[in-house]
């Protein structure tokens, strides 16, 4: 596989509304030509992106990190390469078996007719991916389309420019336009791609965009996969190893500088272990990073305007009586030149505090005092339901009871987002946090028109119920009832 050298131009001229049109009719007119791939050129396809993905990783954790500020290498290599590795391998291991019609139960009533179920492509899939993983959310719808016998076109985020400029290289060196294409560009790019006629679209973002993306897509009644967010409770439960919990949420909070849509967002947790629990979590992630300015491990905040909201979330929870615990002891005017926001847990909250009301995507934990399970459960029920829901404890009733009684996009038990990267499971939200579900089967899946077929028999007796209605009907009639 060619390595491709990164162009320094991030500026390309951006497609017009036209342009995007032109390309979603070339695809369509492809795909019109051959409408269900065979797994052959299935295969070809997602070999030929699992190698360019290998071949230019060192070009990806360059780009990416550029655009963030600094990010840690091996955050893009475990959270972005191997995942998509992992997408990928899977996909080729199992596909085969994914397109196979599939015997369906056929009631008695019309047999000898019998049921199938085959799998179809959809057509062309329209991809729009954010900053935050803006590799790994690129490429791992693609691989669900490509698996499933589609072409795509695909829309990253304008706050990785370097990033998209790649992808957008070393996917045209592989791909022709005709299969995938990458539009690079800004807000008028996104708005003009959302609002074309996909087959199937898919947006991984904020609550607040994805209802701006489905409103476009309704208009040409276009079925959407809505990747959102929200805020992702984490209960802690009174007999959790307070060790394992502690060690687990500070990993999962601070990966990508908590910029993490699955990241744990906010604690609930007895009031009499919040001291010990707050002051545990700053040891933690000074262990993790004993410095958080100038340190390798630790990701910078995308841009000044995310990094100023952080600042102005924090600002406000400590003017309504918040208590500010800070990681690290580093120099204030370095960690902002930088960007970075070490760990911050904040107690004795409010819900009239921005911390509590929006998802906060960074590394700031509020902590909420919840003294039993039914006060835990009452509040995650009452609160839009989100992407995700973690619980530490060890007695496996209470376990189930958050299982059965609390409705989230997906769970890890015992850590957090590990539920994310398991490819035999769907990933999706649920409500505000998303719809629809992609990884694995369930990207095959959505990504497919499962196509209901009934094969009728030489032997039936449906002429009986043809008209004129007679005797013969109204026996025929009589068996069915008895039979249903």
């Amino acid at each position: 596989m060619v390595r491709i050298n990164p162009s320094s131009k991030t500026n390309a001229a951006e497609p017009t509304a036209a342009d995007l049109q032109n390309i979603l009719s070339r695809q369509k007119a492809a795909f019109n030509l051959n409408p269900n791939p065979d797994w052959a050129s299935r295969k070809a396809k997602l070999s030929k992106l699992g190698d360019a993905i290998k071949a230019n990783e060192d070009a990806f954790v360059k780009a990416i990190s550029d655009d963030f500020g600094h990010r840690a290498t091996e955050e893009t290599i475990i959270a972005e390469s191997m995942v998509i590795q992992g997408g990928i391998s899977h996909a080729i291991k199992h596909t085969p078996k994914w397109m196979r019609a599939r015997k369906a139960p056929t009631a008695l009533q019309f047999k000898p007719g019998s049921n199938k179920i085959i799998p179809q492509p959809l057509g062309v899939i329209g991809i729009i991916s954010p900053w935050n993983y803006p590799l790994q959310l690129a490429i791992m719808p693609l691989i669900g389309a490509l698996g499933a016998g589609n072409r795509a076109m695909i829309k990253p985020s304008e706050y990785t420019p370097k990033l998209s400029m790649l992808l957008k290289q070393v996917l045209g060196e592989i791909f022709d336009e005709s299969e995938v294409y990458v539009a690079t560009g800004g807000v008028n790019v996104a708005q003009a791609f959302s609002s074309l006629p996909f087959d199937h679209l898919v947006f991984t973002g904020s609550t607040n965009v994805g209802r701006i993306v489905a409103a476009a897509a309704a208009k040409n009644l276009t079925p959407c996969t809505l990747e959102l967010g929200g805020k992702s409770p984490t209960i802690i439960d009174k007999d959790a190893n307070m060790d394992i919990a502690v060690s687990r949420i500070t990993n999962a909070k601070l990966l990508n500088a908590g910029q993490t849509c699955v990241a744990p967002d906010y604690v609930l947790m007895p009031s009499e272990k919040i001291e010990a629990f707050s002051d545990a979590m700053i040891e933690q992630a000074e262990k993790f990073y004993p410095t958080f300015a100038g340190n390798d491990d630790y990701t910078s905040i995308i841009a000044d305007a995310h990094y100023a909201r952080l600042q102005d979330i924090l600002e406000d929870a400590e003017n309504k009586g918040a208590r500010i615990r800070v990681a690290g002891d580093d120099d204030k005017q370095q960690l902002a030149k930088e960007r970075r926001v070490p760990l911050t847990v904040v107690t004795e909250t409010t819900p009239d505090m921005r911390i509590m009301q929006e998802e906060i995507f960074g590394p700031l934990l509020p902590v909420v005092a919840s003294e039993n399970l039914d006060e835990s459960l009452e509040y995650v029920q009452s609160k839009e339901r989100p992407l995700a829901l973690y619980w530490f404890g060890q007695d496996n009733q209470k376990r189930d009871r958050v299982l059965n009684e609390s409705i989230s996009g997906g769970v890890s038990i015992n850590d957090c987002a590990w539920h994310v990267i398991q490819e035999d499971i769907p990933f999706g939200g649920v409500g505000p946090s998303g719809m629809g579900a992609y990884h694995g089967e369930a990207g095959f899946e959505s990504f497919s028109h499962m196509k209901g077929v009934f094969f009728q028999s030489r032997f039936s007796q449906g002429k009986k119920l043809h008209p004129p209605y007679g005797p013969a009907t109204h026996k025929m009639l009589s068996l069915m009832k008895k039979i249903i």
